[in-house]
């Protein structure tokens, strides 16, 4: 199967996999083991895998959850799920263990592929009845029924601003028109190479950097986690052409005194920045410092990652701004959902073959994040006379540090726990190395001792160390609305 410029990929990840292995060459390679696949084994063993899925009784379209890390083993599990048919379910690791024991339950999976470094946690969160894949119970082979391009590939959980994760679905069509956003917006050919050091587990290593490779018939390298102190070793070994990273990664590695060799600096066609706004001053030290252009970038898990670009050079690149549309249509819609004229600030939508299905069983969300065709990112912007956006800021209250979302209903929940707290808010801080960090207020009972030590620890028991606030301020009083509503946004400013 060829890249289309013109028109998103047709059929299914099966298909397109089928049509990878034929071509032949390596897919994969990991830096830190030494192991590759090529796509004819990766094909061979994922197909494999998705008979004895198919023989072990699972049906097309039901979950199979996945508790991977980055590797080789997750990539397998990946692709298994989506060439027999299956929703690969895919379970966040740094999400806490109350989000992945509901995602594991609302998903209905019954069977999961489970990291040994996963099993001790999964076995703690996972509904009774949830069966974790061995090599035993894919010896059964059997056929594996055709299926079309609308069928379920991919669910993946992603905060809400109530707190509760929404399971994102996408069909084989959306998921592979994820990749091909990327593939077209950066010109990705059989000879390019990608890093991919977030994972898979989130929708910017499983569509921009695997999607990406698939439909452009590129490859990657890929480690279990992004290091600093290693990466452009890694980067060398691998021979990269590009990287998708976030902002954070991109502040770490500034901030490190390694540099890369000059073959890396000379192979690199550029480096990616997604999932947060990147620092004007952080993108433009990093280009000065490495050479390397930054192409920012902006996508959601509902789009399957990417709707916005910048071009890459010699096109105009404007710092501050995420880009224009590529292979869907963006625009700016008023409150009353109407297409907003140039620089008028409105709601940035999207329409295109990347949007996702639904919400799995939440018909009230998914009614609410469409207007018509369109679906509404809940982030404000404009976009000016040369089709270039800016994000002036967000109608929901996540907090996104990172890269991941985090819902300040979260925290708030844990904090109210603790019987002396009267009032309490998290919300974001604004943060070079995280682009936002958390923080919360709280107000507590006259005389009470509770200390910021102590609720900080119950946030880290209950949540983890990512979610947790690294600052709690005890104030008085929290300031509320007419309403009688917590005011959340005036806080970082109060405080």
């Amino acid at each position: 199967m060829i890249l289309s410029k013109a028109a998103p990929p047709e059929g299914t990840v099966q298909d397109w996999l089928d049509a990878r292995a034929e071509d032949g060459g390596v897919a994969i390679v990991f830096p830190e083991t030494d192991e590759q696949l090529t796509w004819r084994a990766l094909r061979d063993e994922a197909r494999s895998m998705a008979q004895g899925l198919t023989g072990a009784g699972i049906k097309q379209g039901e979950s199979v959850a996945i508790v991977h890390p980055n590797g080789r083993d997750g990539v397998l599990s990946v692709y298994a799920a989506l060439y027999g048919g299956f929703r690969a379910t895919m379970i966040n690791l740094a999400a806490g263990p109350a989000a992945i024991a509901y995602a594991l339950d609302h998903s209905g999976a019954r069977f999961a592929f489970v990291h040994d470094s996963q099993a001790g946690a999964i076995a703690k969160v996972a509904p009774k009845d949830l069966q974790v894949i061995t090599p035993d119970l894919l010896q059964n082979k059997a056929e594996i029924p055709a299926f079309t391009a609308n069928q379920h590939a991919l669910l993946m959980y992603t905060s809400g601003t109530t707190g509760q994760p929404k399971g994102v679905v996408h069909s084989h069509a959306s998921l592979l028109a994820g990749g091909w956003t990327t593939a077209i917006a950066h010109e990705l050919s059989s000879a390019d190479r990608g890093f991919c050091v977030l994972p898979i587990y989130h929708i910017n290593g499983l569509c921009v950097t695997m999607m990406g490779a698939l439909v452009s018939g590129g490859s990657l390298a890929m480690t279990a986690k992004f290091s600093a102190s290693k990466f452009w070793d890694q980067a060398e070994v691998a021979k990269i052409t590009w990287f998708s990273v976030v902002p954070t990664i991109i502040s770490h590695l500034l901030h490190n005194d390694i540099n890369p060799a000059p073959e890396v600096r000379e192979r690199l066609r550029f480096g990616r920045s997604a999932s947060s706004a990147l620092a004007v001053e952080t993108q433009s030290a990093f280009e000065e410092r490495f050479n390397v252009p930054i192409i920012e970038t902006m996508g959601l898990t509902e789009t399957a990652a990417q709707i916005l670009s910048n071009p890459l050079p010699p096109g105009v690149r404007k710092i501050g701004s995420p880009g224009v549309g590529y292979g869907n249509e963006v625009c700016i819609l008023t409150p009353d959902l109407k297409a907003a004229p140039a620089n008028q600030e409105g709601e940035i939508a999207i329409r295109g073959p990347n949007v996702m299905v639904e919400y799995l069983h939440n018909p009230e969300a998914t009614e609410q994040t469409f207007a018509g065709e369109w679906l509404r990112t809940g982030d404000l912007g404009h976009v000016d006379e040369d089709g270039y956006f800016f994000v002036t800021g967000r109608l929901k209250e996540l907090i996104i540090k990172g890269g991941e979302n985090i819902a300040p209903r979260e925290i708030d929940e844990v904090l109210y726990s603790e019987p002396d707290i009267i009032e309490a808010a998290a919300f974001a801080r604004s943060c070079k190395s995280y682009g936002e960090t958390v923080e919360a207020a709280v107000a507590i009972k006259p005389g009470s001792q509770l200390s910021e030590k102590a609720l900080i620890a119950l946030c880290q028991e209950r949540l983890g160390k990512f979610k947790s606030p690294d600052i709690i301020h005890f104030l008085p009083e929290l300031p509320k609305g007419p309403s009688g509503k917590i005011q959340r946004l005036k806080l970082a400013d109060l405080v």
